[in-house]
């Protein structure tokens, strides 16, 4: 017996019998032979972490445009702070980690630069729209490895394209709109419980809005710092679901509904903010020069970037824009639109 297959009988004697099993996994695109060491779940997580697409996430931003500070969450600590609170999660509740820990690393993958701001331009001026959770399965089909892509598992790749929610339901009622298993639904609810802390800290720290902000009805259930909010939502939603025996996750209504109220606190002082949408406005100019330059002049679009036969020139300008970093976007952007100072031999 291989390492990997006395890995496969631990889960099985283990994990909740609503767990998704490496041993039963739908198996990938194409079809690969099993290794002797890793299951494929942890295959998948390894897959993620050294792909580009993950490097990237370093230089993307999580709210605030290009910060100077050190503190400020980028768009690769947003995927390690998801990760981590899933896993807590999916540990107390015997799912299995492994399938957690690669859809929580991977869902950002297809994120733009200038966070929101891109996502909405890009979804504005490209005809086939844009929504970065599909974006994300693009980039693990196709756009990494050179058109190869990472060759996920269905599993995996399923809990990336159901983690998005926008102002949506965190657990959606009609089970059509949630991932197939327990632990990419749990990636989605942990990816709410990161942000809307997370971005509440940085907002907090840029001056946006101040501790006494917050509604005291949201102090009052969540808790007034940022350890001890995140505690609360997360026993809450492991409490309540145990009490379902797994059969859904849920959390209490005073807790789900204190979350829905700091999400649209963060909209209303935060993402909508005149200081955020100000900057917003800069980004998408930004990108939406870039993007009519690239149409104009194919040709200098990285080779990195891989094409499909009859793809459309859209799709390559979309695809290459998507993976800027917001660091890259801006230098490129200084390249091509402002004068450039003489050099003088």
């Amino acid at each position: 017996m291989t390492i990997r297959e006395q890995t496969e009988e631990i889960e099985k004697k283990t994990l909740h019998p609503g767990a998704c099993l490496s041993s039963q996994s739908k198996g990938r695109l194409r079809p690969e032979k099993e290794g002797e060491i890793r299951a494929c779940f942890q295959r998948d997580r390894d897959r993620i972490i050294h792909s580009k697409s993950f490097r990237r996430l370093k230089h993307k931003t999580q709210v605030f445009l290009a910060p100077k500070g050190d503190h400020y969450r980028t768009r690769l600590t947003h995927v390690l702070e998801v990760s981590q609170i899933a896993r807590t999660i999916a540990r107390a509740l015997r799912l299995n980690e492994d399938l957690t820990e690669a859809i929580a690393l991977g869902h950002d993958l297809g994120h733009t630069p200038f966070g929101h701001a891109g996502e909405a331009i890009l979804r504005e001026i490209h005809p086939g729209g844009f929504e970065h959770y599909k974006q994300s399965l693009r980039v693990v089909d196709f756009l990494e490895q050179g058109g190869k892509g990472l060759n996920l598992t269905y599993e995996v790749r399923n809990g990336i394209v159901k983690h998005s929610k926008g102002k949506g339901l965190i657990i959606p009622e009609n089970k059509a709109d949630r991932a197939d298993t327990l632990e990419g639904q749990v990636v989605r609810v942990s990816d709410i419980i990161a942000y809307v802390n997370h971005d509440l800290d940085d907002a907090m720290r840029a001056g946006v809005i101040k501790k006494a902000d917050i509604p005291k009805k949201i102090t009052k259930v969540l808790g007034d710092t940022h350890s001890k909010r995140i505690d609360t939502m997360v026993k809450d939603l492991i409490y309540h679901s145990i009490g379902t025996d797994l059969e859904e996750l849920c959390m209490s209504d005073d807790v789900s509904s204190a979350t829905y109220m700091l999400r649209d606190f963060l909209f209303d002082h935060v993402y909508e903010s005149d200081k955020i949408i100000k900057e917003f406005k800069k980004a998408k100019k930004i990108l939406r020069d870039l993007y009519a330059y690239y149409l104009e002049h194919i040709e200098d679009i990285s080779i990195d970037v891989p094409t499909e036969k009859k793809i459309n020139t859209h799709r390559v300008v979309c695809d290459f824009i998507a993976g800027m970093t917001d660091r890259f976007a801006l230098m490129t952007y200084e390249r091509l639109f402002l004068p450039q100072q003489w050099t003088v031999l």
